[in-house]
């Protein structure tokens, strides 16, 4: 797949802007400024190289030169609070059953990535550049939280699951990618807001987004 362009998409709040590889669920980024997220975006490329192949998938070469800017659009309260939270024109594209499988196997990689990361991670995290952030069992718990409701956006109620209790996650996991791998009309799901593309992206990007700052801040 060398010198394949990479369509990438953006979304830019008073104070944060976010940017992500549109065909690529879960390789997103956020910066001060469209042009740092974005080259944030370039910069973890190899770190989303190891997701594509727990996928089964191979990713294009990166070149910046590659990027083709496909969607630019105005954030909101969400972005500045830390969240790619605009839906685009991108997102409301019809969904073909094999690109729902694809959308789900890169949704199941972030799964597994960041369950391998919080596997060896260690109980005490370092702290953040402002002294802050969550240990690793209140990170885990926080993706079950989000996980749950994110659940609900797309249709899937159960239970929630509590920290500990990897079975009932795992069940919840599986109903969402059932949902998930289904075709679609592009429309939201649920008769609620989320479409199939726009919840593939935030449900990848938050779990690798915490995957990769528990790698950051361990000490393995």
């Amino acid at each position: 797949m060398a010198g394949d362009h990479i369509r990438i998409a953006e979304e830019a709040g008073a104070k944060k802007a976010f940017a992500w590889a549109i065909d690529w669920p879960g390789w997103a980024r956020g910066g001060k400024t469209p042009e740092l997220a974005r080259a944030a975006l370039i910069g973890y490329a190899p770190r989303y190289v190891a997701v594509a192949a727990v996928a089964g998938l191979e990713l294009p070469d990166v070149a910046e030169g590659l990027f083709d800017i496909a969607d630019s659009v105005p954030g909101g309260s969400g972005t500045d609070f830390g969240v790619p939270s605009s839906i685009t024109d991108a997102d409301r594209r019809q969904v073909t059953a094999p690109e729902a499988e694809r959308l789900a196997a890169l949704i199941a990689a972030a799964w597994k990535v960041f369950d391998r990361v919080a596997d060896g991670a260690p109980e005490t995290l370092r702290k953040g550049p402002r002294g802050g952030g969550r240990d690793r069992d209140k990170m885990i718990s926080h993706v079950i939280e989000a996980d749950h409701a994110y659940a609900r956006e797309i249709g899937v109620r159960l239970p929630e699951p509590h920290f500990g209790e990897r079975e009932a996650a795992q069940a919840e996991r599986a109903a969402m990618l059932e949902v998930l791998r289904r075709p679609s009309d592009g429309g939201p799901l649920a008769g609620r807001r989320w479409t199939q593309r726009y919840a593939a992206r935030r449900i990848a990007w938050h779990a690798l987004d915490h995957a990769w700052e528990m790698e950051d801040r361990s000490d393995v």
